[in-house]
């Protein structure tokens, strides 16, 4: 699979992997194959991915009615299984269109089509129940229709669809993953915005000083401005690619879009917001203006997404995440920022002392405490120790003589 970059053209067709913030499988990743002709969104194929990676269940396809005819859903579906060219595949149940083309489409992974191998291989990771009635709704769709629909390889094992479920319905195992914690890391966050014709073109010259540059576009979007809808992604690539997905799917997404992503941390000690974690990803629903540290920044044009333009901070700068209504902003973020997520008359831009001990504070005091009691007791067991004096057995229980008294000069 491609990039967005990899666009062929005005006229030329482009498909691209990309991921979707829906999770409606639990644990299991949602990604997306999207085909897109001359620049305009064509077609997607979405589906969900176990975290192994071993299986996959199918849960569109869809062509825009004025690209159909062109095999984009066959080109989109062959690209899927060469995409994970070992997973088990649940093409799920089909409606009358879906039938009609699924009998014109030549799998070419027969195989690895759970619908038509047995339970005892793929139950596991797919409900038998629920694949079960998938397969006799696509029976009846065929019949229906009159369509083949590559029944001898679904329907070749003769066995009862109820009485399979019912044999093979505990053996699924649901998936389970770890799930981000906002506390742990850095994480990267984006938005799409038109710039003033001269600032774009400072923002864009890799003879300026790009830390310079970064300070600039900052102040012009407001240090209180990060975006509160936004998936805050633990790599930069997945922040890019979900403002790459926007602009696809936007209806009028302009020439002059400047794609900007954030890498933001919440500070030593602060409490973690309300939050929807995720395997990859976190989002604030509702924020009410969370306090972040800013890290660093990119910028990239969709047009030209190979040349990115980063910036890091050495000293993290002070601020927010937006509220998502103002209505529900906190007290702390209204002191400091206004409606438009500018700093309020008095507050100036904050830069957070940072070191190679910054946040650290406490580790810190723990080693040095474990090091204390080590050399406690090192020296404790180094300490030669008090001499004695043997008696003899002749006076043992007696009293000790006292010590000779010498005259005293007068």
């Amino acid at each position: 699979m491609t990039g967005a970059e990899a666009q062929l053209g005005d006229a030329g067709t482009a498909l691209w992997l990309t991921g979707w913030q829906i999770e409606p499988v639990l644990g299991w990743t949602s990604r997306r194959v999207l085909a897109v002709v001359g620049g305009v969104r064509a077609g997607r194929l979405d589906y969900v991915v176990h975290p192994d990676g071993q299986a996959l269940s199918v849960w569109m396809l869809d062509v825009e009615p004025r690209f159909r005819r062109r095999n984009l859903a066959s080109v989109m579906m062959d690209a899927l299984y060469a995409a994970h060219p070992t997973a088990w595949i649940d093409h799920g149940g089909r409606t009358e269109e879906g039938a009609r083309w699924w009998d014109r489409y030549a799998d070419p992974a027969p195989e690895r089509n759970i619908h038509n191998r047995p339970p005892r291989e793929w139950a596991q990771y797919f409900e038998a129940p629920v694949v079960m009635a998938q397969r006799a709704r696509n029976a009846y769709e065929n019949r229906r229709l009159g369509l083949e629909g590559h029944s001898a390889a679904e329907y070749g094992h003769g066995e009862r669809l109820e009485d399979v479920a019912a044999q093979w319905a505990s053996a699924y195992r649901p998936a389970w993953v770890e799930r981000v914690d906002p506390a742990a890391g850095e994480l990267h966050g984006g938005l799409r915005l038109v710039l003033p014709h001269a600032l774009g073109r400072v923002m864009f010259d890799g003879q300026r000083d790009v830390a310079e540059r970064a300070e600039r576009l900052l102040d012009h979007i407001g240090y209180g401005s990060l975006p509160p809808t936004a998936g805050w992604h633990t790599t930069l690539g997945a922040a890019f690619e979900d403002l790459a997905h926007e602009q696809v799917f936007d209806t009028a997404p302009g020439d002059a879009m400047t794609h900007v992503a954030f890498r933001v941390r919440l500070g030593a000690g602060q409490e973690v917001p309300r939050h929807d974690a995720r395997a990859t990803w976190v989002s604030y629903p509702d924020s009410p203006g969370i306090e972040v540290e800013l890290t660093g920044m990119a910028w990239r044009s969709p047009r030209t997404p190979w040349a990115t333009h980063f910036a890091g901070f050495d000293r993290p700068v002070d601020a927010a995440i937006a509220p998502a209504a103002w209505q529900d902003a906190s007290e702390q973020y209204t002191a400091r920022y206004d409606r438009i997520g500018e700093l309020r008359p008095g507050q100036s831009p904050r830069r957070a002392e940072t070191g190679p001990f910054a946040g650290r504070e406490a580790a810190i005091a723990a080693m040095a405490a474990k090091l204390q009691e080590a050399s406690r007791r090192r020296t404790a067991a180094a300490r030669p120790p008090e001499p004695t004096r043997e008696v003899p057995e002749h006076l043992q229980g007696q009293q000790p003589s006292p010590p000779p008294q010498w005259p005293r000069p007068r």
